[in-house]
């Protein structure tokens, strides 16, 4: 067994002191044209992955030059969804997150929200899907303070882990 590629997923999934000092030397990197690196944040439990996620990761990476994944732990999922849930555990969704080549690292956080963890990377750029708004996007305010901006991407119609939960309990 090729172990190669497990090791080059395993790091892209960093804790946040690691990611902090990647950030460092990231950030004092330029494009091409002398513009200074953007860093794209986004977050979510990610629990079964579908079409929807696949191309709203995709199009917030296209925002900038590195995607950072804030994945929930089991524990706040649980917290936020209920028992049932989450379907596959952190490890395994970390996993998922870090296949993805759009996706630059994957990092875990305890909390029910994100904001510690966007007050310590300060992204360049916030995502959160379009069935957001700017008025309760966790961390929305925080981000512009300093310049930043949120985006928020339109999902895919029909495209949800509830609903596929729902068509999996129904056998469709």
């Amino acid at each position: 067994m090729n172990t190669k590629f497990n090791i080059g997923l395993k790091l892209k999934i960093v804790t946040l002191h690691d990611l902090k000092h990647i950030l460092e030397g990231r950030r004092s990197q330029c494009r091409m044209d002398g513009t200074p690196l953007e860093v794209v944040f986004t977050n979510g439990c990610f629990d079964l992955v579908h079409r929807g996620h696949v191309d709203y990761l995709s199009k917030a990476r296209d925002l900038g030059d590195m995607l950072i994944v804030g994945l929930n732990s089991d524990a706040s999922v649980r917290r936020l969804k209920g028992n049932s849930r989450p379907i596959s555990n952190e490890e395994s969704r970390a996993m998922v997150m870090a296949a993805f080549a759009f996706v630059d690292y994957v990092v875990m956080f305890e909390e029910d929200t994100p904001l510690n963890l966007i007050k310590e990377i300060k992204p360049d750029i916030l995502v959160k899907g379009g069935d957001y708004t700017h008025d309760n996007v966790v961390g929305a305010d925080f981000v512009e303070s300093y310049g930043g901006r949120l985006e928020l991407i339109p999902l895919v119609p029909g495209e949800s882990t509830t609903n596929l939960v729902k068509r999996m309990a129904n056998g469709d």
